[in-house]
């Protein structure tokens, strides 16, 4: 009888320490799912990210709007970064002659963590996100040649409510609403309409 006790207790032993094995088998192999998972989703969405943007680049290039549409979202595009560049540059005050144009904001935020502080905050106070930004520099870059500042009294001229027309006209969401970002900026009066600043807005 005591040995049998004996060979059940030896048994149950060895049972309890393979379950054990199992259990931490599980968790790893549970942590590695998790961190698979999380690598496929990250992988997901920088794929949509870039798919996003050729779609973007695409768009803009093929040429769709008119010279009137294009210089009055050119002229929204250039307050609304305007007004960015000119915020950062505002709560970085010692650091004002070494950020000359919104590009150099761009080049060394990366960089420069108290830069890169301050531009999040700004894109939070302004309403917008890095995605709009690289939308709209996008823009700006391919029609800044040939596109005609527009000041917001001509601007009156050609429509009366330039957020209908961009949603109409504008078929890239990305592009749409990036837009749309930029108009509520600049009316709700955030924008520096300095022609003389947006000519130089973005230089390498």
């Amino acid at each position: 009888m005591l040995i049998l006790i004996m060979t059940l207790v030896l048994i149950f032993h060895r049972v309890e320490n393979r379950l054990q094995t199992v259990e931490t088998q599980f968790k790893e192999l549970n942590s590695a799912m998790e961190k698979l998972t999380q690598k496929l989703q990250f992988q997901d969405k920088t794929l949509e990210k870039q798919m996003g943007e050729d779609e973007l680049w695409i768009s803009l290039l093929e040429g769709r709007f008119t010279s009137v549409e294009i210089n009055l979202f050119y002229s929204y595009v250039s307050e609304m970064l305007c007004c960015l560049h000119s915020c950062v540059r505002v709560k970085l005050p010692d650091l004002v002659g070494s950020l000359p144009t919104l590009a150099s904001v761009m080049r060394r935020k990366g960089k420069n963590q108290r830069i890169r502080l301050v531009w999040e905050a700004v894109l939070e106070m302004l309403g917008l996100q890095e995605g709009d930004i690289l939308a709209l520099c996008t823009f700006f870059i391919i029609h800044c040649s040939e596109a005609q500042y527009y000041p917001a009294n001509q601007r009156q001229k050609y429509t009366s409510d330039i957020s209908t027309m961009i949603t109409k006209v504008v078929k890239n969401q990305i592009l749409r609403e990036s837009l749309l970002c930029a108009v509520q900026v600049v009316e709700n009066g955030r924008a520096q309409r300095d022609p003389k600043k947006i000519i130089t807005l973005v230089q390498k």
